[in-house]
């Protein structure tokens, strides 16, 4: 890796371009490095664990397309099935087999779901199980946590996490993240904090008969990575069944990549539904929601609940997300994934350390965060205390030398089966010179 600074005039050139005809230049607002400054990289390829941008400078990946590319980029298994799906056609507004089996696959994984419907992103997948827990139960109202993100429909943008810690707006409960919110429609939203029962018991107790799901991520990755408490999980279980609402548990970033049955399995979950994206499409657009069958009979056309898209269930799409979970299935890289975190987390943990950084890493599985400031990182507001001026001189620091972090303090990074010995031995290496520099310019 080099330790030059890259040249990337490629990029600067095509971000100019892009401003004048895509708002913010970018097409999702992370992506546009407002939280950490400078031009964003635009990337021509990709393979296994490396991206390369379009100036040709290489970089480690810690994106993985923001949690689907578990296999790392271009597997073989996967890019066999697009180019077979490819020569039968591309979208055809009718069932076919490939549906069938990915939800046999997703099933099998999740047992306490009978039923999956698919859909096209995991915004379409949370909000229609809203909708869904709201027609089932005949209530109105929703529970969601303080910097969880489910994505960018319009009763979801309360309090949400992702890009909207550094980009959006409101900061009253149940007030709108975003412009264009109806508050008639955030009113609906009920914000309890994450990792802490008295709140969510709180709002059971003033408005229980109204509440129709709680929804939440089970590992939150959109504050930065965020464990949950075995209390906070036990309230969670025991308020949602004693008032009669649905517990949603939004897998779009856990699902298939925590464990084989993603974080429900890891965290022994009992949900009612569950939301899916980014693995199960293989790097390709795909969302779903499932849960148990009387539930999910509510759903047209077996039920009153309508929720349709054209492209749900696309055959290439979902050829991408049967290649991804039989390759899981069939070589399970989670040993692999759990050692490579680890020795990632303690090298960084020993580096900030010895650099005098301070700093805290929290991470499940294959998500990582390094937060910086002090002490536990468990709740929403212990995030948004820490030093993002620290993190954006250690994320330009690394992408200097080659290693393509999240730029954001507020978003995972991810590894894949294709990080090995090479990939931790260098983003060690270059975490280390940005942490000193770090440390020497305090």
């Amino acid at each position: 890796m080099s330790t030059r600074t890259p040249l990337i005039q490629r990029s600067q050139e095509l971000f100019e371009r892009a401003q004048t005809v895509i708002p913010g230049g970018v097409n999702s607002p992370v992506r546009a490095f407002k939280a950490v400054g400078g031009t964003p990289r635009f990337i021509a390829r990709a393979e296994g664990a490396r991206l390369w941008d379009a100036d040709g400078n290489e970089l480690i990946d810690y994106l993985g397309s923001w949690g689907p590319m578990i296999l790392g980029h271009k597997h073989p298994k996967v890019q066999a099935a697009l180019r077979a799906a490819l020569e039968e056609g591309t979208s055809y507004g009718a069932p076919t087999e490939r549906e069938v089996r990915l939800a046999e696959l997703v099933l099998q994984a999740y047992p306490s779901c009978d039923m999956v419907r698919f859909v096209s992103s995991g915004t379409e997948a949370t909000m229609s199980a809203l909708r869904l827990a709201r027609g089932y139960t005949g209530r109105d109202r929703i529970v969601k946590f303080r910097g969880n993100y489910h994505g960018h429909a319009d009763g979801l943008l309360v309090q949400a996490g992702s890009g909207l810690l550094t980009a959006g707006g409101g900061s009253a409960r149940s007030a709108p993240s975003s412009a264009g919110v109806p508050q008639a429609f955030a009113e609906l939203t009920l914000v309890a904090d994450y990792n802490d029962p008295e709140s969510l018991e709180a709002l059971f107790a003033s408005q229980g008969p109204e509440i129709a799901a709680v929804i939440f991520e089970p590992v939150v990755g959109n504050a930065g990575v965020l464990i949950p408490t075995p209390e906070f999980l036990e309230a969670l279980q025991g308020l949602t069944r004693a008032h009669g609402a649905l517990l949603i548990a939004d897998e779009v970033m856990t699902g298939f990549r925590l464990a084989p049955g993603g974080a429900v399995e890891r965290l022994g979950l009992e949900p009612d539904l569950v939301c899916w994206g980014k693995i199960i499409g293989g790097g390709l657009p795909v969302g779903a929601y499932g849960g148990k069958r009387e539930i999910m009979e509510q759903v047209a056309p077996s039920g009153p609940v309508y929720q349709a898209g054209t492209l749900s269930g696309n055959p290439i799409a979902m050829a991408a997300g049967i290649a991804t979970l039989e390759a899981l299935a069939e070589h399970p890289p989670y040993a692999q994934l759990e050692a490579y975190g680890q020795a990632l987390q303690t090298g960084l943990e020993e580096i900030a350390r010895s650099a005098g950084v301070p700093a805290t890493l929290n991470r499940a599985g294959s998500m990582i965060t390094l937060f910086f400031r002090e002490g536990p990182v468990q709740t929403y507001a212990e995030a948004v205390g820490s030093d993002t001026e620290a993190f954006k001189r250690f994320f330009h620091g690394l992408l200097e030398q080659g290693i393509y972090w999240p730029p954001s303090q507020f978003e995972a990074a991810f590894f894949s089966a294709a990080h090995g010995e090479a990939e931790l031995k260098a983003t060690l290496e270059a975490a280390e010179a940005a942490l000193r520099n770090l440390a020497a310019g305090r």
